[in-house]
């Protein structure tokens, strides 16, 4: 786990419904974060059923993509999964900054969760320790899902 992640709480997901949305740019790393939130989600007992996964072409379309995922009404939480890794201008920033202000607008406007699994990183080396390596931002992703799904429901 990453420095200072809450410890995972057990959570029985099995009456969750979760919809995942992931970039296919970067899409080895994106595949990565991927794999570590489903495996996280089925451990918790969410059915494959329950979970839709679709894929978009970069992280600048994921905003979007988890508003229509909401605005469905059939999920508990979406989770969005993008890599912008630095390159040699600062379009980077620009991609990474509205895409994570767009995942945060959908979420406190509609009042359904949405986790905002972006990775940005300086380098590949970052993202792919991040994604594919030591550090399992997916899985952590997965949990936060599992955590912010359990709460909308306590509430909602």
């Amino acid at each position: 786990m990453s420095q200072l992640s809450p410890a995972a709480l057990q959570i029985d997901g099995s009456d969750f419904r979760i919809g995942i949305v992931a970039a296919r740019f970067n899409e080895e790393y994106v595949s990565g974060l991927l794999d570590g939130a489903l495996g996280t989600l089925r451990q918790a007992g969410v059915s494959d059923e329950a979970i839709v996964v679709e894929r978009v072409p970069g992280s600048n379309e994921l905003p979007v993509a988890a508003k229509l995922m909401v605005d469905s009404g059939k999920f508990d939480v979406v989770i969005a999964l993008g890599v912008v890794i630095a390159g040699g201008t600062r379009h980077y920033e620009m991609v990474s900054d509205s895409a994570n202000y767009g995942l945060q607008e959908v979420a406190i406007t509609s009042g359904t969760p949405v986790v905002s699994g972006l990775i940005v990183g300086e380098n590949e080396e970052q993202v792919r320790e991040r994604c594919v390596g030591s550090i399992p931002k997916g899985s952590e992703f997965g949990q936060c899902a599992l955590e912010m799904a359990k709460f909308r429901r306590k509430y909602c």
